[in-house]
């Protein structure tokens, strides 16, 4: 069934509710059903199946492990990641820089937080923050790839800006492309009474990355909530104090290849 056959449905998560991993050097709470953490009713919405918020203290990280058949977008809120991968790929990821890894036919990559070398000693260390989300692609088996660009920050603070994309609308807007003509990420940096209206679409995911925001019709979402909307759209989100939002727009389902 569709989501132009179905009610509309606004399904608010809480950050506290979410599942979460914690060892000495990661902090990571999963908004969707993610390694030893599984429920059969909570595994995507839409397209997207991972939506993961972490913090990793510095020296440490992801060491070399694989992936396979997924786009995977990474976004920074704070410090830097360093990237390297099979296909010889590598590079720091840092606020503002949106980046891409089609996994494909196989990748192998590590991600760590090198900050300490980056910004010369141990003294400048900081925790590098960021959210990765995981969609599904179009295709199967494809070339890996990678991708990365900077946004401008006014840009950012402009409204909702399409990140990572596979619509043909935003074609010639979006930062960067992925392999799913079916979805789109959008992010915006809010200052206090800004406010922005959510794309009209299937599906969305609303996530509050930092900041508190008021979501017109539903009241108050603080940093790590977020919406999974079903048949419904255009709401307005008005900035409370400081915020980042990341938006998945999405018009097709997982659900429906099932």
């Amino acid at each position: 069934m569709s989501a132009a056959q179905t009610a509309p449905v606004v399904d608010v998560r809480r950050a506290g509710d979410r599942f979460a991993t914690r060892i000495d050097w990661l902090d990571s709470r999963h908004s969707f059903s993610f390694g030893r953490h599984f429920d059969a009713g909570d595994t995507h919405h839409g397209l997207l199946l991972v939506n993961n918020d972490d913090v990793v203290r510095p020296g440490a990280g992801f060491e070399t492990h694989p992936h396979r058949d997924m786009e995977i977008v990474t976004w920074v809120l704070q410090g830097s990641l360093v990237h390297q991968d099979s296909t010889g790929h590598a590079g720091v990821i840092y606020p503002g820089l949106a980046q891409r890894m089609s996994a494909g036919a196989g990748i192998l990559h590590s991600e760590k937080n090198d900050s300490w070398r980056l910004q010369g000693g141990p003294e400048h260390a900081e925790p590098v923050h960021f959210v990765q989300m995981w969609v599904a692609p179009d295709e199967t088996g494809v070339r890996p790839s990678y991708q990365q660009l900077e946004i401008d920050d006014a840009r950012l603070h402009g409204g909702l800006v399409p990140v990572a994309s596979g619509r043909p609308a935003h074609e010639t807007t979006a930062a960067i492309r992925i392999g799913n003509r079916d979805a789109a990420l959008h992010a915006a940096r809010l200052r206090p009474g800004d406010a922005v209206t959510l794309p009209d679409a299937p599906y969305l995911h609303l996530f509050v990355a930092r900041g508190a925001v008021e979501l017109e019709g539903y009241g108050l979402l603080g940093t790590g909530d977020a919406v999974r909307f079903t048949a419904t759209g255009g709401q307005r989100v008005t900035a409370r104090d400081r915020s980042e939002l990341l938006v998945w727009e999405m018009h097709s389902s997982l659900d429906a290849a099932r």
